[in-house]
């Protein structure tokens, strides 16, 4: 795993975060030492994946970046067939995704797509994951952008949504800031590094609060939504979309991004 260091360095002008190249070299170790409880998070999420999954339906990774979520649900699938759809912007990351694949075995489908996750027809899906990609998109698309996974999700389909998030009372946000600071100084990374990081990052990474999840949630159509796990300014959530599962379609639609 190569060390991350994109930051390390004094900067005389911070650009704003982007998935480029340099940081899909060193992506895995920013992922653990930035992202609270990452491992864990992966695990279950893949377990609930599996849970959720319907035969014939599929699976969208939004926000799928070098496809840890994909290569954890090989192995948690065994031998039983699936289709997966990854998408992401940034072509560095879906290069060491498909790398990663190698040759794919029968009955298992793993399809990369280059492109904004806003942009992607999302049908006959069982589940759809957005690991920590929603705070990226404008504020302006996420209520609708969540109207179309659920219209997009078969009857008892799953959405995961993994998130930073912003307290509304400002002294228990900066608590939760402080503490968030200090995991990341015990992870290794120096105080320039998280400063200069926290400023390319700055209206670029717009987090939501927990309730205007909730609402966004609950506004599209899903009638169960949880917490499953809280890490301070961490929140994974999921929500499911009520309904029996007969009348399940075949997966015969193409895969693709929407004109």
């Amino acid at each position: 795993m190569t060390r991350d260091r994109v930051f390390a360095t004094k900067r005389r002008q911070i650009q704003p975060f982007s998935f480029n190249r340099e940081v899909a070299e060193v992506f895995d170790d920013m992922l653990v030492r930035s992202v609270p409880l990452y491992k864990e998070s992966l695990c279950r999420q893949a377990d609930l994946v599996r849970r959720f999954f319907q035969a014939g339906t599929r699976i969208y990774d939004l926000g799928c970046s070098h496809g840890n979520l994909g290569v954890r649900l090989q192995a948690v699938f065994g031998k039983i067939p699936f289709t997966l759809v990854g998408v992401d912007t940034s072509r560095p990351m879906l290069e060491k995704y498909k790398h990663r694949l190698g040759s794919q075995e029968p009955g298992r489908s793993i399809h990369l797509v280059c492109g904004a996750m806003e942009d992607i027809c999302i049908t006959n899906a069982s589940v759809v994951v957005i690991n920590l990609t929603l705070q990226f998109l404008n504020p302006a698309g996420r209520d609708e952008l969540i109207r179309r996974i659920f219209s997009g999700l078969v009857p008892g389909g799953l959405l995961l949504l993994m998130e930073k998030t912003v307290h509304p009372e400002p002294a228990v946000h900066g608590l939760h800031l402080d503490v968030y600071q200090q995991f990341k100084r015990e992870n290794g990374y120096s105080d320039l590094e998280i400063s200069q990081k926290r400023d390319a990052l700055e209206k670029v990474l717009i987090p939501d609060t927990l309730e205007t999840h909730f609402q966004r949630l609950h506004r599209a159509g899903f009638s169960h939504v949880d917490v499953w796990l809280k890490w301070f300014n961490f929140s994974a959530i999921m929500a499911v979309k009520e309904g029996d599962t007969h009348g399940v379609s075949s997966d015969r639609e193409s895969v693709g991004v929407t004109t």
